[in-house]
């Protein structure tokens, strides 16, 4: 008999449901299936062998009751017979979401004009270089600005971004997949064009220069009046991402085989008793508490379940603490540099010893100095190697110089011999210095990705602890994965899931995160949830908890009444004389003076022929006179005394937001998509939902997790604009629009041009 996986299930799924989807999908008779087992939300089921693979090739993917599930199987046998298993799977996915990836960069390269693509965010041109200079151990930096000193336009360009520099005014090389033959896997290179490009990462940016590190000194810089810098893929995480699934597919007898078996829902997962948690962060809540000691409890792996504002980062904080402290080695990961910045700040801030991995230009300005590569720098053992590389350097001159004497016989080979010992010296007091610098960090942090084989060599952990697990694709999670012995998780796979360019892939579950899948597949068991949160009104809070959170989350009281107009510099100031009512922290209403600053409003614009059109010349949406509406009320908000780094105006299509930041062109005034604002807070924000039209077609904003994300990114007002008649075809919109109403928060665009 064979084992096929069916995930994820409805929570009403029985398995005389699934009997009866093997019968009349799969053609297989219930009296020849074994043995039937639901765990949590995934069922393992046993079928003939040779059933294995027809099964899985026509149930995966199916609708089976309100979802679409995946099937899968895995095992030696599975593979001989050609049939992919769970591994394989991804790296057929990773394979073409890369490919994606390389598209898009080639596209925009080839395709768009200049002043087209610096649009898009992911470029920057016409930059003229204002300074260079050596740093960041060993590597070349390369300042950048327009000319005039002019301030740089909007970009998504940011510190750690991987880039590559080109001059413009001839074709560089771009990123292109050669497709080998049918059925053989692509291979990435660059397209043969005249002027070279050099790679790079984004050390750091301004409002008027953006600064690149690169590993060589482009000897043609003086060449070019301009240069131009792109937003690229990352070729060496891919690399590493296909090397850890197969290693993990091909693990036996070890524990990395037996935490892959407990992750594929092959094997149970075991807890024990660990001490009593006494905490270190004197300002955990007793939930968070229960969490800390549930994730050291795991034997194999526990997941931490953190909604908006529960402070999901400071509990994986202290979770590493305390692994310390029963002298534990902890890796510490997150799929991007911001979030182990995050991590890694606070593990500094409390005095734990942590070593940050990775290229320094990804790390925060003030974070540095604990990069590994700055710490060989100083160390004592490579400043002699320096020294040493500097008497190898003039044995080799020396060896090579002409004298009119003839040296004697094998003078020079020895002065050659001579320089390669001490370059070789040189190398090993560097190998020292870091071997010196990583024995002694009790926690050592880096993306998920950024793991080098080379520095790390066959070092394993104790635990490894992966926060915002939800925002990685799985792939980038078994590399830190196979250097651990326990696993802890920290995410919430309520907010947005992991970006994924590949429509073909992300239509086969690539964009499902390892926690998401864990979540399904055995949540209640191996997941604890923070319900104390420490970011928003009770009013903003109320309708994403009833609606992702079963209702869970709680105000801490030092946040469920506060508002806008607690915070100094705000006028009550505005408009006609009336006073405007507003929520107080106590229930009733108090008089706040004539600006609205309740904590929670939707501003609906049903029948004011608000119509939402089509980028000129692309496939993005705008709402011009939403548009307009949202300027107006961004405007209160400023001149009430609200700075302009306190809010945010978030839209779900790029076309809007372009739109929105013509029009309100205020410094320090952010606006963006919702992927720009995840993990980030504001005391106001400002959502302009941009679908109105007259067959209520809302396109993405049916991916109700994105709602999620923005509206709880505010602190003390939410104010959501939008036209019911087209949003309310959706249970989710409708229930939103329906909550509004009934708690006071509700208010058409008539009664505002009143």
């Amino acid at each position: 008999m064979a084992l096929i996986y069916l995930e994820p299930l409805s929570r009403r799924a029985s398995k005389s449901d699934i009997l009866a989807l093997l019968d009349s999908a799969g053609g297989l008779d219930r009296r020849r299936v074994g043995r039937l087992e639901l765990r949590g939300r995934q069922a393992v089921v046993e079928v003939p062998d040779g059933w294995e693979a027809r099964l899985v090739k026509i149930l995966d993917g199916r609708q089976f009751g309100e979802r679409r599930i995946r099937a899968w199987s895995t095992g030696a046998a599975a593979a001989g017979r050609g049939q992919e298993d769970h591994f394989q799977r991804l790296g057929r996915l990773l394979d073409l979401e890369s490919r994606a990836e390389a598209q898009r960069a080639a596209e925009q390269a080839r395709r768009l004009k200049p002043e087209d693509a610096q649009q898009t965010g992911n470029t920057l041109v016409g930059l003229v270089v204002a300074d260079e200079q050596a740093g960041l151990g060993g590597r070349y930096l390369v300042q950048l600005g327009k000319p005039g000193g002019a301030p740089l336009p909007w970009t998504r360009l940011d510190v750690g971004s991987p880039v590559v520099l080109s001059p413009e005014g001839k074709k560089g090389t771009v990123p292109i997949c050669r497709n080998g033959p049918e059925g053989a896997s692509h291979k990435w290179g660059l397209s043969p064009f005249s002027a070279p490009v050099y790679r790079g990462v984004v050390c750091e940016r301004g409002e008027r220069v953006i600064c690149v590190a690169l590993d060589r000194l482009p000897e043609d810089l003086a060449e070019h009046e301009t240069w131009r810098v792109d937003l690229t893929f990352d070729e060496v995480a891919v690399t590493r991402q296909r090397a850890a699934l197969e290693q993990a597919r091909l693990a036996r007898g070890d524990r990395s085989a037996v935490l892959r078996d407990v992750l594929l829902g092959q094997r149970q997962p075991e807890f024990g008793l660990d001490p009593a948690v006494r905490p270190l962060d004197g300002s955990l809540n007793p939930v968070q508490c229960e969490a800390v000691q549930f994730a050291l409890s795991a034997r194999d792996v526990g997941l931490i379940h953190g909604p908006p504002g529960t402070g999901k980062t400071r509990v994986a904080a202290e979770v590493i603490r305390q692994a310390v402290r029963r002298g534990r080695r902890v890796l510490a990961c997150a799929p991007s540099n911001m979030a182990v910045d995050n991590l890694f700040e606070r593990l500094l801030a409390f005095g734990e010893r942590a070593v940050r991995l990775g290229h320094p230009a990804r790390v925060l300005p003030e974070l540095r100095e604990h990069t590994l590569d700055l710490l060989v720098e100083r160390h004592q053992d490579v400043r002699l190697a320096r020294k040493l590389v500097k008497q190898a350097l003039l044995l080799f001159r020396e060896a090579g110089r002409y004298t009119r004497a003839a040296p004697q016989p094998g003078a020079r080979r020895q002065l050659r011999e001579d320089a390669k010992s001490l370059l070789a010296d040189a190398r090993r007091l560097e190998m020292q210095a870091v071997e010196s610098i990583l024995g002694s960090a009790s926690v050592l942090c880096a993306t998920t990705t950024g793991l080098d084989s080379q520095i790390l060599g066959n070092r394993r952990f104790d635990l490894a602890v992966i926060d915002e697990a939800c925002q990685s694709t799985e792939p980038g999670c078994w590399i830190p994965i196979l250097r651990c012995d326990r696993l802890v998780l920290a995410g919430d796979h309520c907010q947005l899931p992991p970006t994924v360019l590949s429509q073909e892939a992300a239509a086969e579950g690539f964009g499902v995160s390892l926690f998401e899948r864990l979540m399904a597949l055995d949540g209640p068991r191996i997941a604890r949830r923070l319900k104390v949160q420490y970011r928003m009104h009770s009013s903003i809070m109320e309708f994403p908890s009833r609606e992702f959170y079963e209702g869970d989350l709680e105000a801490d009281d030092s946040v469920r009444g506060h508002l806008l107009a607690d915070l100094p510099g705000m006028a009550a100031a505005g408009k006609g004389d009336s006073p405007h009512l507003c929520a107080a922290p106590s229930g009733p209403f108090r008089q706040m003076g004539t600006v609205p600053f309740s904590p929670l409003e939707f501003l609906d614009t049903a029948g004011a022929g608000f119509d939402e059109e089509l980028e000129p010349d692309g496939e993005s949406r705008l709402n011009r006179q939403e548009a307009e509406l949202v300027v107006r009320k961004v405007r209160e908000l400023l001149e009430a005394g609200l700075a302009p780094a306190d809010m945010a105006v978030i839209a779900p299509y790029a076309a809007q937001v372009r739109l929105l930041r013509e029009l309100l062109a205020v410094s320090g005034l952010e606006i963006d998509s919702v992927d720009g604002f995840q993990g980030r807070e504001k005391e106001a924000v400002v959502i302009s939902l941009v679908r109105s039209n007259a067959k209520g077609e809302i396109g993405f904003l049916a991916d109700v997790r994105r709602m999620n994300v923005a509206m709880t990114r505010a602190r003390r007002r939410l104010l959501i604009v939008g036209d019911s008649a087209t949003l309310a075809g959706h249970p989710f919109y409708a229930r939103l629009i329906e909550h509004c109403q009934g708690s006071g928060a509700y208010k058409t665009v008539w009664e505002e041009a009143e």
